[in-house]
């Protein structure tokens, strides 16, 4: 390995910043330093501070972390961008705690838009006013004159009421498609709710944000996303949303890196652009496909081998058949392209590793890196496989002590213990990539390191961490949000790490998480976020332009 300043010598560059202070780099061969030199975009020595020093000049910003951590650029391996901008200007439905709180609400949001504005977004949780789903009928009064169409916070169940059905036309006799449920009162009327598949019904009509409401929200989430130290994103959208950030990089409007992942059934778009115009570059770049095979256990619409205990004869739904699945798995991976695919329920995840060890048998030996998103709820017999296979498990921590509030209600304390499994993945030699699923939580690394290390649910009922024995350290779930989760969209070689050659993406954090109480790491503030050697977000301070 050579010395900083050989490196330094060998980039021939004067550093045009220099941070210093307690820094955890992610590289296993030398895991702390003093201080990280960067040239540009370019990190070109790390080390201690006496080392680096003659690399400064006058132009030189040099930046002491004092008491904080700085650590890599934190990576949100599962997000949704385009729709956490919107959502960041729409009602705000995630905390109400009331049938009656949630009508105001919406009532009062409606007041404010223009007679015919779709009311949308909304990420609502009815847990929180004790399990009953909301219904047309609570809200008709207030929003006569406007379609409503707000999501359960975790996009697969929605609620519509009356003059959006009458906007997209859809009866009381209206068919439920396959993967999907429209909820019907005793008269065989259509409540409102419509989940998984049945919400095409609507979102086909609805409709979409103008190409400049999507750039405003990818600007918008950008800014987000920078106030709490993420410096890259993996995107799960569609090729509306390529279209977008394209836009915004031509415009030099990007501070967030982005990996775009485009519909699985859509694969043979994707392998048709990368052959013509590439993967991309540093900012923006596409290769991977995400799909579905499953809803998520808040709707009762995530695939479980046993029923639900709390609804005996529901084992939840396949949006989508085996047999696509394969289909669309094998033609994507023979063409090079990344498999990511979400399953939340254990008959939804090994449906999905079975699939991925058949098309790995057909198409050969290749570095392909399989993923499955959220990896919930694991039978213990499929835990090995990950591993075993070399599927990475892409996870996201909040949703562990959010839905571990009710979680044991619908599927039992048994097949809790392998529910959000993070210790026994690792344990197994599994990869494990973290992040939000923004819209659905929030997308706050900070957050998330927490929920892994601690597992205390939000209700404050788990103080000792529910479902304990799968809690990981912090090391552990900082590596999760860096260097693999960099390597879960083969980006390792540039992101992850503070090593020479590799991007110039800092975070600096006002305290040291390895020194702090487990229960207080989701209070630390991030103070800076860094990309490309350029300061993105300051506390207390106004955001600038990238470039």
């Amino acid at each position: 390995m050579p010395t900083s300043e050989a490196a330094a010598r060998e980039h021939d560059k004067s550093a045009s910043l220099l941070v210093t202070g307690n820094i955890w780099t992610a590289d296993r061969n030398r895991p702390t330093v003093e201080a990280v030199a960067a040239s540009g975009d370019q990190i070109i020595a790390v080390g201690k501070r006496s080392e680096l020093q003659h690399l400064c000049n006058d132009s030189t910003r040099v930046i002491d972390a004092g008491s904080g951590l700085v650590v890599p650029g934190l990576i949100d391996s599962h997000i949704h961008l385009v729709d956490g901008g919107l959502r960041l200007a729409s009602v705000q439905l995630r905390d109400a705690k009331s049938r009656e709180e949630f009508v105001r609400r919406i009532g009062e949001f409606t007041k404010k838009q223009t007679s015919g504005t779709w009311i949308t977004g909304g990420d609502w949780d009815h847990t929180l006013w004790g399990g009953e789903l909301p219904v047309r009928d609570w809200i008709d009064a207030v929003t006569p004159d406007n379609p409503v169409w707000i999501n359960r916070f975790d996009g697969h169940m929605a609620l519509a009421n009356t003059a959006a059905l009458r906007a997209v036309k859809v009866a009381d006799d209206a068919k439920t498609p396959a993967g999907g449920e429209i909820v019907r009162d005793s008269k065989g009327r259509p409540t409102g709710i419509f989940k998984d598949n049945a919400m095409a019904l609507i979102d086909r009509v609805q409709p979409d944000p103008t190409l400049q409401q999507q750039l405003a929200a990818t600007v918008a989430a950008m800014d987000y996303l920078a106030a709490r130290g993420v410096t890259a994103v993996h995107h799960m959208g569609n090729w509306s949303h390529v279209d977008v950030f394209r836009l915004a990089e031509r415009r030099g409007l990007m501070k967030t890196r982005i990996y775009a992942c485009t519909p699985l059934e859509q694969w043979e778009r994707l392998a048709q652009e990368v052959k013509v115009h590439g993967r991309g570059n540093d900012w923006l770049q596409i290769g991977g496909l995400k799909g579905f095979v499953d809803g998520s256990l808040g709707s009762h619409t995530a695939a479980f081998l046993e029923p639900f205990s709390d609804a005996p004869t529901d084992r939840g739904l396949l949006v989508n058949t085996p047999e696509d699945l394969e289909k669309w798995t094998l033609g994507a991976d023979r063409a090079g392209l990344q498999v990511v695919v979400h399953a939340i329920g254990d008959r939804a995840i090994r449906t999905q590793l079975d699939i991925y060890e058949r098309v790995a048998q057909v198409n050969g030996k290749r570095d392909r890196r399989f993923r499955i998103e959220h990896a919930q709820h694991i039978a213990p017999a499929d835990l090995p496989r990950f591993a075993k296979l070399g599927v990475i498990a892409s996870m996201q921590p909040y949703h562990a002590i959010d839905d571990g509030r009710w979680a044991e209600k619908a599927i039992g304390a048994q097949r809790c213990e392998t529910t959000y499994a993070f210790r026994s993945l690792l344990d197994s030699g599994a990869r494990l990539a973290f992040g939000s699923d923004w819209f659905v939580a929030p997308p706050t690394p900070i957050d998330g390191i927490y929920a892994a290390v601690t597992r205390r649910t939000l209700d404050g009922k788990n103080p000792n961490g529910w479902v304990p024995r799968q809690k990981i350290n912090v090391e552990e779930a900082l590596r999760a949000y860096t260097i693999d989760a960099a390597y879960a969209a083969f980006n390792e070689a540039k992101l992850g790490s503070l090593e020479p050659g590799k991007l110039a993406d800092l975070v600096i954090l006002d305290r040291d998480l390895f020194k702090t109480p487990p229960h207080e790491l989701n209070m630390v503030p991030v103070r800076m976020t860094i990309v490309g050697g350029k300061v993105v977000y300051e506390k207390n301070s106004t955001p600038q332009p990238q470039r």
